[in-house]
């Protein structure tokens, strides 16, 4: 676990140094996990992830890299050896909005 973590940190130093660096941070286990889910016009609220599933989102990075190539030269870096077992990384871009269009708070919705 040592080892990861000093990978997630090089990287996160390496990147803050190049001036893209946005945000990142570890999310505690999925059974720490609640979902909410709207019915019939009823708030549902349930305990535990929102499906079961061998992958797991363990943490998110935010980069501001100039295109794709980059963003995976990027993601090959970050460790993904997380409880003893091998994962990966998805990248995808961050939709963003014309200056303007947010009159209100944004909610990310799965």
């Amino acid at each position: 676990m040592a080892k990861v973590f000093a990978g997630h940190v090089a990287v996160q130093q390496e990147t803050q140094r190049r001036g893209i660096f946005r945000a990142a941070d570890p999310l505690k286990y999925t059974s720490t996990a609640t979902t909410v889910r709207m019915k019939e016009g009823k708030t549902l609220v349930t305990d535990g992830p929102f499906a079961e599933t061998k992958e797991q989102l363990g943490g998110y990075y935010i980069l501001d890299c100039a295109d794709l190539d980059e963003a995976l030269e990027w993601a090959a870096k970050i460790p993904t050896g997380c409880g003893g077992a091998n994962g990966c990384v998805e990248v995808r871009p961050i939709h963003e909005f014309p200056k303007g269009q947010r009159d209100g708070p944004t909610l990310a919705t799965g």
